[in-house]
């Protein structure tokens, strides 16, 4: 289990995937996601889970190599988040996150399970890139994403069709070479080309706009 200071990312229980299955019903969650609406049926997402427990990833996610972590928040499951599509050779990995309760959006509880994800993809699993995917429509997610030393690495222009009209999908990257571990504080400084630019990211942290990405990707 994975702790931080808003959050816990723990292994996913079968009786998660009851507010999950709420979670995907919701059809403003599917376009923060950028997917295409459709209804979710909750014996499909315990049959998913069922039968990825057995393989011992204990989720509804598919991917093999995957490492999903539930969500939690004073004591509730409030979504998943997870690494994703392991480069064990260019050492890369792909982050997720979906914070589906509404009531813990736009406080920096997003922001804190980056933190987490990003701490254990660089420190635990030898990774030197972390990526991950969103679209243009949704600021908050890229605003949650550059305060952690995210940058945008490619756009693909009106690429997702969601809401009636078409958007840009957008790639956004951190290098391991980019980030500071402390010890103490477990947490990621921005490591710029120019010490004169260096900012306080622990002072940032509490200072900045606490808008997390609510659905971000899966």
């Amino acid at each position: 289990m994975l702790k931080g200071q808003k959050v816990l990312l723990r292994a996913t229980k079968r009786e998660d995937m009851l507010r999950q299955w709420e979670f995907e019903n919701d059809p403003e969650m599917w376009f923060w996601d950028g997917g295409t609406p459709r209804p979710a049926s909750l014996e499909q997402l315990l049959a998913d889970f069922d039968q990825n427990a057995g393989k011992g990833g204990g989720s509804n996610v598919s991917d093999d190599s995957a490492l999903s972590f539930a969500i939690e928040a004073d004591g509730k499951y409030i979504g998943h988040c997870g690494l994703h599509h392991f480069d064990e050779v260019g050492r890369s990995c792909e982050l997720s996150v979906e914070i589906g309760d509404k009531a813990y959006w736009g406080q920096g509880y997003g922001r804190d399970v980056v933190q987490l994800l990003l701490d254990y993809a660089f420190r635990h699993r030898n990774m030197n890139r972390v990526w991950l995917k969103t679209h243009s429509e949704n600021e908050r997610a890229i605003r949650c994403y550059r305060a952690c030393g995210f940058v945008e690495e490619a756009r693909l222009r009106q690429h997702i069709w969601i809401d009636g009209r078409y958007v840009d999908r957008v790639i956004m990257g951190l290098l391991r070479e980019e980030v500071n571990l402390t010890e103490q504080v477990r947490v990621y400084s921005p490591r710029l080309a120019h010490p004169e630019q260096a900012v306080d990211f622990k002072k940032e942290i509490i200072e900045a706009p606490s808008d997390d990405g609510g659905s971000i990707t899966v």
